[in-house]
């Protein structure tokens, strides 16, 4: 099956609808260029009436001159009035965009109740409407708002209601499912109902308030749409929208649709993840296709296997959506995790090498005493390179100590750093806002004298956990960051039964790969340089 299938983002406006998510006017025109990129069909960008960041971000964004048609939002005109004099209506053909999407009420239920008017003034607010935007040469979608919920509470006046914006002009009927609470069979024979009563282009707009939004979007595609609505990551109000993330890879790789060129497909997961970062939203490590464990293995016997074949434990190639195959390193792993993990470093490793047993031993002990090097790849690298004498580190730490004091109104930590490169002692000292800020500013002084570059590392995320809560403040802590450099971004473990300590210990790795790493391939990540400019080291702790 092979038919072309338009892809119609709202992370912009329906995504910025969800819990915690904010975007100013130049996230928001990022993102768009993010987009553009990818080459999604549609981008919608809010509502040009609504609030400032929407009005600013209409007026510079035709600077970007996207290839994606850019859409604007709004609603059907009010109940008892006049299109051409509808505020809304005005500003979206006053925004210059080439098309437009129009929410309009499909269920007489909430005719009634939220709109207080007759079922036959909405029908008129959508078709007027709609000729309004036709008139000003526009394409225009309807978002036929409930049509699923609609359509089995009152089937006649839900298809009334598409019809009336189709003799309005409509280019598009979307049906959506804004509860969020119709089933993908549900989906599937209404939608093919809908294309047996008329003779238009269908688009599919679903919520994910049952987790079915994703597959009652492959359910109504498979009945005929041939618009997917949906966010990036499946940002949206409540429990979300439809992920695209997921849905373009099930569509062109499972289901043989056109969707993206091959090309733009594999920029998929840095796009998923370029923008949660500007969306200051953390990724679910085990989102399909995109996220950071997708394709990531921790049994030994599935390591193993996928050595032999990656099929074994892959149902695509990851880097068709540009994830990478990952193999965990822990407790639960057998040799065949330190063989394939050695192998990706160019470590010449093999089963009969009893040093390969002895740092699986040393590793098992670490996490038995509560490191956790699957999520701390950096750490474990320096670790095997270490075991296997295919490193020497670039810097020795001779001692270091850290004070922290009131003065008035502020609290200033002071740390005192002594190192050895080459056999040249350099001791620094340092203040920071708080006591790892202060650490990390000593240790990037006194590194930065022979190697200037590490002055483009970033502290850019810091987790403690407590490892045993029954033994209360002398408890062991384990301490994860994650920094960022020019090409990439790494993760680092420490652990002691003093947060200072497992700090530390999690820094010094940090700086001691982020070295490693300068000697490595010097080619950037695409748009990974321009992340880093976002990023912001964490000075409060």
């Amino acid at each position: 099956m092979s038919s072309n299938i338009f892809i119609f983002d709202t992370t912009l406006r329906d995504g910025t609808q969800g819990e915690g998510i904010s975007l100013s006017a130049d996230d928001k025109l990022k993102i768009a260029k993010k987009l553009d990129q990818l080459g999604v069909h549609y981008i919608e960008g809010g509502n040009p009436g609504s609030n400032g960041k929407d009005i600013e971000f209409f007026q510079r964004v035709k600077s970007l001159n996207l290839n994606a048609k850019l859409t604007a939002f709004g609603s059907t005109r009010r109940k008892n009035s006049v299109a051409e004099h509808d505020a809304n209506l005005l500003k979206i053909v006053e925004s210059g965009v080439p098309a437009a999407t129009l929410v309009g009420k499909a269920w007489d239920f909430h005719v009634h109740i939220a709109l207080q008017t007759s079922l036959e003034e909405n029908l008129a607010m959508i078709q007027e409407s709609f000729a309004f935007l036709k008139r000003n040469s526009m394409e225009a979608m309807y978002d036929a708002e409930h049509f699923f919920d609609g359509y089995k509470n009152n089937p006649e006046y839900a298809l009334a209601a598409l019809k009336a914006a189709k003799d309005g002009g409509a280019d598009w009927l979307v049906l959506c499912d804004t509860n969020g609470g119709t089933m993908p069979n549900e989906i599937a024979e209404i939608v093919k109902r809908v294309k047996a009563e008329l003779d238009m282009p269908i688009g599919i707009h679903t919520h994910n308030d049952c987790e079915l939004a994703v597959a009652n979007t492959l359910a109504a595609v498979g009945a005929g749409a041939t618009q997917v609505q949906g966010t990036i990551n499946g940002y949206g109000e409540r429990c979300g929208n439809a992920n695209l993330c997921s849905i373009i890879p099930n569509l062109q790789l499972k289901m043989n649709y056109d969707v993206l060129p091959a090309d733009q497909l594999s920029m998929l997961t840095n796009t998923a993840r370029y923008i949660s970062e500007i969306a200051n939203v953390h990724m679910p490590v085990g989102q399909p296709y995109v996220g950071n464990a997708a394709f990531a293995h921790k049994g030994g016997i599935h390591v193993s296997a996928i050595m032999k074949d990656s099929k074994t434990y892959e149902h695509i190639v990851p880097e068709l959506v540009g994830n990478k195959q990952r193999v965990l390193v822990s407790e639960l792993a057998g040799q065949s995790n330190i063989i394939s993990k050695a192998a990706v470093l160019g470590l010449n490793v093999n089963t009969n090498n009893e040093k390969t047993k002895q740092i699986m031993d040393h590793i098992k002990q670490l996490e038995h005493e509560g490191y956790q090097f699957e999520a701390a790849d950096a750490s474990l690298e320096l670790l095997l390179r270490k075991a296997f004498g295919d490193w020497k580190p670039a810097f020795q730490v001779e001692s270091y100590k850290v004070n922290t004091e009131r003065k008035q109104e502020h609290i200033v930590s002071e740390a005192v750093v002594k190192i050895n490169i080459d056999g040249q002692q350099i001791y620094t000292v340092a203040e920071g806002n708080g006591p790892v800020n202060a650490l990390d500013t000593a240790l990037r002084k006194a590194l930065a004298q022979q190697y200037p570059d590490i002055e483009h590392v970033y502290l850019t995320d810091y987790k403690v956990r407590v490892i045993d809560e029954t033994d209360a403040t002398a408890a062991k802590v384990r301490v994860l960051v994650e920094s960022t450099g020019k090409q990439n971004s790494w993760n680092t473990v420490g652990l002691s039964g003093n947060v200072i300590d497992a700090s530390w210990a999690a820094i010094v790795d940090s700086f001691h790969y982020a070295l490693l790493s300068l000697q490595k391939v010097n080619v950037e990540t695409p748009n990974q340089a321009s992340q880093a400019q976002d990023y912001v080291g964490l000075t409060n702790i």
